[in-house]
């Protein structure tokens, strides 16, 4: 069903353009996976205060029907207006496919912008190997998906692998054990090639795995990439076009918050930025 126009809450309507700017920049994803989007808009606008909600109590997003994950991120989107914010990053790649056009549709005057698994850069650097992109299974089956791939894949030998559960190892905090080697061998051993190039990383709770499967791969000539640094820098652009970009220099505050009540997951939260060098105020 589609949504009408929806208007900013009031007392974010009546402030100043210099009040605006002091209002911090809202995040929205499935769970923690965000935060790898949220690590690369903090490094491009340190200045900026941030406030992150992860939906883990309805996690993984990824295996729901495309209603139900349009309606879980409107619902995240919406108390994120309703607390104040100046932009919107959705830092989840289903979650974006689902529900961005959307929600640029409810909000039309209002910064927005998604993440997309980072093919047209992999393509357009390609020598000629192949392309494994890894992605939830959702992402894999939305049509914005599809349309990505056969905009830029030409004649490149690119392969989508499903990672049913691969996201929950980040929301668990399983990154170390023994059990990400032996996922690997079970969903993406069999696509691997000699030739293998580049493996894109197309949800944003895989880049926190991105050490381990280095180590799994044992070979440098593999590149691993994912849209984290191009949506961060996408976001700033857009706010800085809407005039709303503070001013002056400082530092500025992240918020973290999440629907689970599992305590676990702040301080899973905080151990994410903090091997990034990110400290949570």
């Amino acid at each position: 069903m589609k949504r009408k126009k929806q208007m900013l809450p009031k007392t974010t309507m009546k402030m100043s353009d210099n009040n605006k700017q002091k209002l911090p920049i809202g995040f929205m994803d499935s769970g923690l996976g965000g935060l790898s989007v949220l690590i690369e808009a903090v490094k491009e606008m340190p200045g900026e205060d941030f406030l992150y909600f992860g939906d883990s109590a309805n996690a993984p997003y990824g295996v729901r029907p495309q209603e139900e994950i349009k309606k879980l991120t409107f619902n995240v989107v919406e108390k994120l207006m309703e607390r104040g914010i100046k932009g919107l990053a959705v830092a989840c790649n289903t979650a974006t496919s689902a529900a961005v056009r959307s929600l640029r549709e409810t909000y039309p005057d209002f910064p927005i912008v998604g993440i997309e698994p980072a093919i047209k850069p992999a393509v357009e650097s390609n020598r000629g190997g192949r392309i494994i992109v890894l992605a939830t299974p959702m992402t894999i089956a939305q049509e914005k998906y599809k349309k990505l791939v056969e905009k830029y894949r030409g004649g490149t030998d690119l392969v989508s692998a499903a990672c049913p559960g691969l996201m929950e190892f980040v929301e668990e905090g399983d990154l170390n054990g023994p059990d990400l080697p032996k996922y690997f061998d079970e969903h993406l051993k069999s696509y691997l090639t000699p030739d293998t190039e580049t493996i894109v990383l197309g949800c944003t709770h895989y880049p926190f795995i991105k050490e381990r499967l280095k180590e799994y791969l044992n070979n440098d000539n593999i590149e691993i990439i994912d849209g984290s640094l191009g949506t961060a820098r996408e976001l700033k652009r857009r706010l800085k076009e809407a005039g709303l970009l503070k001013e002056g220099s400082g530092k500025g505050k992240i918020t973290i918050e999440n629907s689970s009540e599992n305590p676990a997951m702040g301080e899973r939260s905080r151990l994410l930025l903090s091997m990034a060098g990110i400290s949570w105020r």
